[in-house]
Order: C-alpha cells, then structure tokens, then sequence
C-alpha cells in the first residue's frame, strides 16, 4: 500500500506542476481537483480502463477451455480466487495480469499467444502473471498505466499551450518569456518523471514475477522456452501498445522501436532466462 501511496503522490505532484504552469494558481487548483477525481478512478477502474483500451473480451470456459483450466489449476494451486479471463485481438504474442486485488483480478492473453505456446509453455506464462496477483503488484501497475496516460495527455496540452503562448502566469504578462519556457520544460521532464516511475516498479517486479511463477508451475524451463518465443515474436510482430501501458506486458510489446528500448520498463530477457535457467540447475 505504501508503494501505491507512493506513486500516487509522485503523479499526482507532476499533474500539479503541469496545472501551475498552464493556468497560475488556478491552474493548480484545479490541477488538484483533476488528480483527486483520476487518483479515485484509477484505483478502483483502472483494470477496466486498461482492458477497454485493447479491446479485451471476456471469455468463459466454454469458449477457451485449456486457457480455463491452466489458470483454474493453478490458482487453485496458489491459493487464490479464479481471476476472470481476457482474450486480446492481436497477433501479436502477449499477456498481462490486471486488477486492484487477488479477489478483483484479471488475466488477459493475446490471440497470438495461444497459437505460439504449446501448453508446457502457456502454463509457465500464465503461472507468471498470476504471481503479479500474488504478489499484489497488480493494482500499483494499473495506476501507473492510467495515471501516466493523463501525465502524457496534460503534457501534451502544456507543449500546444507553449507553443500558442497560453499561459496565465504573471511573467508573461510583464514580458517575461519564463512561462513558455517553463511549460516547454514541464511538457518534456514529465512524461520522462512518469516513464521512469514505471521503469522502477516493473524492472524489480517482473525478476519476483518469473521467480515465484516458476515455482507455482514447478517448471522453470518451460518459463524460459516460453520468454525466449515471446522475446523473437515482439521482433517480428510487436503488439500496438501505448508506451503508457508497455510496463504491464509480460515482455515488453514495444521492442521492435529502437527508441523505446532506452526507456525499457523490462529488465532484458537474456537475464530473466539466464536466472530461470539457473533455478532449474538449482532443482535439478
């Protein structure tokens, strides 16, 4: 809970800032109302922004029976209610876990995925996104996707209000060019400030997520097969993700832009398996 405290007090200052520099005090004023009202609806409708945005759509047993039953064994496996199942129209191949608690969870796999994975490997992925439940990593990284899309959009308002000279601020009105060259720096270091909040919590959590997943499915390998197709098939295919959203992915779905990769929100592949590998070696 402190982490979420944490974060949502970070964004929330960098929505502020944005605010004070396009409308003065008001600005401010209203910047905090803003945060308050997003800080409210982030922590309780966050998974179902996230999910609405890549057009999810729920599916039953019926309609993906092995998916059903991989995540219903180990859940029961792990201890915790069976999460609701999400199916992504994409070729691309991806997944990612969502939701504010084990008990309002969710875990959503793309069409891609269930053609490339056989089940061994499937069962390594899925076992890997429901440690995010378990390791309740889900609610603060659905936070920081939502909350770091209004950072980029206020953002984005700051460079057009730069660009026309819309500021309210009294040192434009006496001639001073310091507004616009403030809004100009706040519209750059804070969609920065926001991707480097992500790249803190997702490095650290995917390592534990790989970890306590191989330990859930028992099969550390399969964990490895599965990151090592994951990794070749975002080259080929990456998925059509918001760099906003990238840090919820199991690996990272923008791979295939060079320029994403300085801001990577995914500690490198190559390592994750080396360690998998390592634990298996260590089992063995």
């Amino acid at each position: 809970m402190l982490r979420t405290t944490l974060l949502l007090g970070a964004l929330t200052g960098l929505i502020m800032l944005i605010g004070q520099w396009l409308g003065g005090s008001q600005g401010l004023i209203l910047a905090f109302v803003f945060a308050i009202i997003m800080n409210f609806g982030s922590y309780w409708f966050s998974d179902k922004i996230v999910l609405a945005a890549y057009g999810a759509r729920q599916v039953s047993e019926a309609e993906a029976p092995m998916l059903y039953r991989i995540v219903h064994t180990l859940a029961l496996r792990d201890g915790i209610p069976m999460p609701k199942l999400y199916i992504l129209p994409s070729d691309a191949a991806n997944a990612f876990a969502t939701g504010r608690n084990p008990q309002h969870a969710a875990v959503a796999v793309t069409e891609g995925i269930l053609q490339l994975m056989n089940k061994r490997e499937l069962t390594g992925v899925l076992a890997h996104e429901l440690s995010h439940v378990t390791n309740r990593d889900i609610l603060i990284s659905s936070i920081a996707a939502t909350l770091a899309g209004v950072v980029m959009m206020i953002a984005q308002m700051a460079q057009w209000a730069a660009l026309f000279g819309g500021t309210h601020r009294s040192d434009d009105r006496e001639g001073g060019g310091g507004g616009v060259l403030g809004l100009l720096v706040t519209a750059i270091v804070a969609p920065l400030a926001a991707t480097i909040v992500q790249m803190a919590i997702s490095r650290t959590r995917e390592y534990a997520a790989d970890e306590t997943g191989a330990l859930l499915s028992g099969d550390p390998l399969g964990l490895a097969s599965a990151l090592g197709k994951l990794g070749a098939a975002a080259e080929r295919t990456p998925l059509n993700a918001s760099p906003q959203t990238a840090h919820l992915f199991m690996v990272n779905p923008l791979s295939g832009r060079s320029l994403t990769q300085l801001f990577s929100t995914h500690p490198p592949l190559e390592e994750r398996i080396a360690r998998l590998r390592a634990m298996a070696g260590q089992r063995a």
